[in-house]
């Protein structure tokens, strides 16, 4: 079945190529209000593409946010039972003035697909469909392995219903291994499996002053600015070293292991290449004593994302406003909890608030840091299914990303993940650009094909 399942994927490569780009016409951005409609409409069009492709038992969910989509195939007997994930969001395209074509016509140029979510995630999501599909064909409607899928539409803003979902229907997703792509290579043409993921504490500060704007000549010196207050309270949560000052914030923080270590001395790593083409700054910052790769995968951050407020038109303004707000998120590493290092952040930034000033804060998502197991079958099989298809061997590497359902997997089913992922370290995730570069969308759907061959 495997060669005949290759040979149907080749042969449509035209077609999926053509499907996928009807799928990131669809604006779903999970965020913005005004999109709820595409974000449906994106969930409807994976929903018909699974039944249509054989799969059964497909379904719309409905949740307290944005619908999750369902389907299985369940007549392998004593085969494996593999439950495939991804999500069908996008992040805001913002700036639009920064994309060279439009963020939602996919375009091509120099074998990549130009569009917001052509990498994260509807690109490597709509691989398994593609992979599914030619075996189901080669196979004349029958599948190696069992196979169950859910695709959510919340990952960009959290992933709160996919959560409780989980948490609440384990039956509904019970499975012997999860199927994650969502992640990236470490180098071009080089086979990456992604074992370990950063948690996340994303939140909003909300600093109130006066009851109503206010006119800087007739009340400045006299009136508090929330702007200075939250920039007061974010000088003081790291120090110029990037380490970060909130007490305890690094006492569950655990190193990685000296084979890990080891292996990503290893890796093809240029640190002055990943500063000018990757970062593109001057510098690059951060905790000098740990190297480049270990302090973005293994090392707890702080950043700040926006901080809405007073004037910011073009010309000039002289307003105190009355309130302001700064999006503040923390990255976080085994063994941190979010829950735990919430509420020591909430409790020094308003210690730091000053006089004049109230203070909210909105926690909007957490995720639980995690480092999957390796030590099984369904990874080996993967790592063998991609050094087939690149022809090299596979390597290890952690992400400094958090998904957070990975975690959500792993405590309330009982199963490890395998991340199988296709991206590129400059694929422009959600920044303007975004791109997939359309030979690793074929390659990671043969990769996919031969890993359910061999678990099967």
């Amino acid at each position: 079945m495997a060669t005949a399942a290759l040979s149907f994927a080749r042969q449509n490569q035209g077609r999926f190529l053509s499907e996928l780009k009807d799928l990131l016409r669809i604006p779903s951005v999970s965020t913005l209000p005004e999109h709820k409609g595409d974000v449906r409409r994106a969930a409807e069009f994976v929903a018909a593409e699974m039944s249509r492709i054989g799969l059964e038992q497909v379904e719309v969910i409905a949740t307290g946010g944005h619908p999750l989509v369902y389907g299985d195939w369940l007549h392998a007997p004593g085969k494996p039972t593999v439950l495939c994930y991804g999500h069908y969001d996008v992040q805001p395209a913002e700036p639009l003035d920064e994309w060279h074509s439009p963020p939602f016509e996919p375009t091509e140029r120099n074998q990549n697909l130009y569009a917001r979510g052509a990498v994260d995630d509807k690109g490597q999501m709509y691989m398994h469909l593609k992979a599914l599909e030619s075996l189901m064909n080669a196979g004349e409607g029958r599948l190696p392995v069992n196979v169950r899928l859910i695709i959510e539409g919340e990952e960009e803003v959290g992933g709160e219903s996919i959560a409780r979902f989980v948490r609440e229907h384990p039956e509904r997703l019970q499975a012997d291994v999860a199927l994650v792509s969502d992640t990236e290579m470490f180098a071009p043409g080089l086979p990456t499996l992604c074992v370990g993921l950063r948690g996340m504490v994303y939140t909003e500060l909300t600093a109130q002053g006066a009851m109503t704007d206010l006119h800087s000549g007739m009340y400045g010196g006299a009136a508090p600015n929330p702007l200075i207050a939250l920039a007061q309270i974010i000088a003081r949560l790291k120090d110029s070293t990037g380490r970060i000052l909130i007490p305890g914030f690094y006492d569950r923080v655990e190193a990685p292991s000296r084979d890990e270590l080891a292996a990503w001395d290893n890796l093809p790593f240029n640190e002055e290449h990943y500063r000018k083409t990757e970062v593109g700054s001057t510098v690059l910052t951060g905790e000098k004593d740990y190297p480049v790769l270990y302090r973005t995968w293994a090392r707890p951050t702080l950043e700040v994302h926006g901080m809405p407020g007073g004037f910011i038109g073009a010309g000039a303004k002289t307003v105190i406003p009355s309130k302001a707000s700064a999006k503040i998120s923390m990255r976080l590493v085994p063994d941190q909890r979010p829950d735990e290092i919430f509420k020591l952040y909430s409790e020094f930034v308003r210690s730091l608030t000053p006089a004049g000033i109230q203070l909210s804060i909105k926690q909007w998502s957490l995720a639980d840091p995690i480092v999957v197991r390796t030590d099984n079958q369904f990874v080996r099989a993967s790592a063998e299914a991609m050094r087939q298809v690149f022809g090299k061997d596979t390597v290890f590497i952690r992400s400094g990303g958090s998904i957070p359902v990975v975690a959500d997997f792993e405590k309330a089913l009982k199963i490890p993940s395998v991340m199988m992922g296709f991206g590129l370290p400059d694929d422009n995730l959600h920044a303007p650009n975004e791109k997939f570069h359309i030979p690793n969308f074929y390659a990671g759907i043969e990769s996919i094909i031969r890993w359910l061959q061999l678990l099967g």
